[in-house]
């Protein structure tokens, strides 16, 4: 095995490919019908976490190097140099056989004709395997066809401060919608004059946090981002004004649980993070926030509610960063081959593990990993309300005209029927 490391900046939300590949490939195509013709593969993942790079290069890429006597090139690129470096290669016919992305580079790869259609491949696994990764692969879809193969899977859902609620008497499973919410919230909020010296609740509200936020309110409220094909957005509606409202009221007003807007406490370290340091009772995380924070302070007890509702249950979460094969690969068969590796119980199970994630396999639920950490089984089995973002061709640009106009509504500057307005001019006009 070759391995070397690209840049170690971290970006752990850049998972768009802004200014995509204006390059064309050759016409996507089932890995089934090709021959490889090395057995030498080269591979790009994303990222500069010295775990993450460690595990791969140390212990899973040797282990199916030994497998398979494939020889693997491994190369960790830095989120913010992913786009620049892939866009390049491609365009000297060096790109590698396989390369990791986030599902919202998705949409414009396939347009692009830079990747393969893998519904053949993923319809050859046993119909166990499909169904155990089912809740998963989805997120790796455009328009209904598989391309990306997740590594792991992403969700936010809320996590509390279990002693803080029994001193302000709530029971935690009478928290069932996001109403329930506020409310406990309220209870939960203290205040030096109109100062909010512990926040009740905390949703994400830093950039792209905003409509990630947004997306799991709206699809709560039964509505969603964009329409099926991807050709229209609706989230200015009933539902997207429900959302947003309360998105908003939640720091704003009399009524105001929350505080610091803005702010990324999603990302800060587990011992910064809000609920270790008591700013905040409640807020909303990722799994990879909710095991870090246990792991640092494992005598503070953190709860993880259950995906919540308007009318109907659902949060933002699905396929994380997950791995492509590149269409004028040489070596499809040994990519695909790979990629079932990567994709098998105990090796999915591992990655997960070894970078805080949650496992692909619905099935991971009863590794010693998850058993471990009962918070991490509460994301695994809300994993069937997981909402991700919509794969659809200039998905990021779509995203950042709707994030500004998300944080002008959460700052008062704006009302959320005319932010949405706004906002869905703005990517109408760049979608017609």
């Amino acid at each position: 095995m070759k391995m070397s490391t690209i840049a170690r900046r971290s970006a752990p939300f850049a998972v768009g490919l802004a200014g995509i590949l204006a390059i064309t490939g050759c016409s996507a195509q089932s890995t089934s019908e090709e021959t490889d013709s090395t057995e030498t593969l080269t591979v790009w993942f994303p990222g500069s976490s010295q775990p993450e790079i460690d595990l791969v290069t140390n212990t899973l890429v040797p282990e199916f190097e030994s497998e398979t006597g494939i020889d693997v090139e491994v190369t960790f690129v830095d989120w913010g140099d992913l786009s620049p470096k892939l866009n390049a290669a491609f365009a000297a016919g060096t790109g590698p056989d396989v390369f990791g992305h986030g599902p919202a580079a998705a949409a414009d790869l396939v347009a692009n004709d830079r990747v393969l259609d893998l519904d053949d491949d993923v319809a050859s696994w046993p119909e166990d395997d499909q169904d155990d990764l089912a809740s998963a692969l989805t997120g790796g879809q455009v328009d209904g066809k598989q391309y990306l193969i997740p590594l792991s899977v992403s969700g936010w859902l809320v996590a509390y401060r279990e002693d803080l609620l029994d001193a302000a008497g709530i029971d935690p499973s009478s928290i069932t919608t996001w109403g329930d919410l506020k409310d406990a919230a309220e209870l939960l909020t203290e205040r030096d004059g109109d100062r909010i010296t512990r926040a009740g609740l905390l949703l994400g509200t830093a950039a792209q946090q905003r409509t990630i936020t947004f997306n799991g309110l709206i699809s709560g409220a039964g509505g969603q981002l964009m329409n099926d094909d991807g050709s229209e957005p609706e989230f200015d509606s009933s539902e997207g004004v429900q959302a947003l409202t309360y998105f908003a009221d939640l720091y704003n007003g009399d009524d105001a649980v929350a505080t610091n807007l803005g702010e990324d406490y999603v990302n800060s370290a587990a011992a910064q993070q809000p609920l270790v340091t008591g700013s905040a009772a409640m807020t909303l995380l990722t799994s990879q926030a909710v095991s870090q924070i246990t792991i640092a302070d494992p005598d503070l007890k953190v709860g993880v509610l259950p995906a919540l509702q308007f009318t109907e249950p659902a949060t933002f979460g699905g396929a994380g960063a997950g791995l492509f094969i590149n269409a004028d690969s040489e070596a499809k068969d040994a990519a695909w081959e790979f990629i079932t590796f990567m994709s098998s119980p105990d090796i999915s199970t591992d990655y997960a593990e070894g970078t805080g994630t949650i496992p692909i396999r619905a099935s991971a639920v009863d590794s010693d990993y998850v058993k471990d950490s009962p918070a991490l089984g509460v994301f695994i089995n809300q994993m069937p309300y997981f909402v991700p973002n919509p794969n659809v061709p200039q998905w990021t640009q779509i995203r950042d005209i709707l994030d500004s106009y998300l944080e002008q509504a959460l700052a008062g500057q704006a009302t959320p029927e005319d932010a949405l307005k706004r906002a869905s001019d703005e990517v109408s006009a760049l979608v017609g």
